[in-house]
Order: structure tokens, then C-alpha cells, then sequence
């Protein structure tokens, strides 16, 4: 049942954090697109956004990883 935790764990991870990075992304270029001139206000924060989300995807990959070591014994 751990396994199959971790498995999850990461697999659900991916997917919402592939999910959120895209909407994110859609959203900053399409703001960018609709006044150019705010590109460098909308950019900044798209970036750290994105930096957020992939820590979380990051830190669940960590928590899979030690539950497959529960797994192993190791």
C-alpha cells in the first residue's frame, strides 16, 4: 500500500503541477498580450509563481522517494 502511495503521490503531483504551470503561463502571455507595455510587472511574478509550483512537485517527488525507501527497508 506504500508503494502504491508513492506512485500516486508523484503521479498526481506531476499532473497538477503540469496543470497549474500551464494555466499560469496562459495567463501571464495573455495579460502580456493585452498591454505589452506591463510585461515587466506581469513577468517577475509569473516567474516566481512558477518557481512555487515546481517546489511543491519537487517536495512531493522527496516524500515518493522516501516512502519507496519505507518500501525497500532502506
Amino acid at each position: 500500500i506504500i508503494a502504491l502511495a508513492a506512485a500516486l503521490a508523484i503521479g498526481l503531483a506531476a499532473f497538477s503541477g503540469t496543470a497549474s504551470q500551464s494555466r499560469a503561463i496562459s495567463s501571464g502571455l495573455e495579460a502580456i498580450g493585452r498591454n505589452p507595455a506591463a510585461s515587466g510587472k506581469v513577468f517577475t511574478p509569473m516567474i516566481v509563481g512558477l518557481v512555487l509550483i515546481e517546489s511543491l512537485v519537487i517536495l512531493s517527488f522527496v516524500i515518493a522517494i522516501n516512502l519507496a525507501g519505507v518500501v525497500t527497508g532502506g
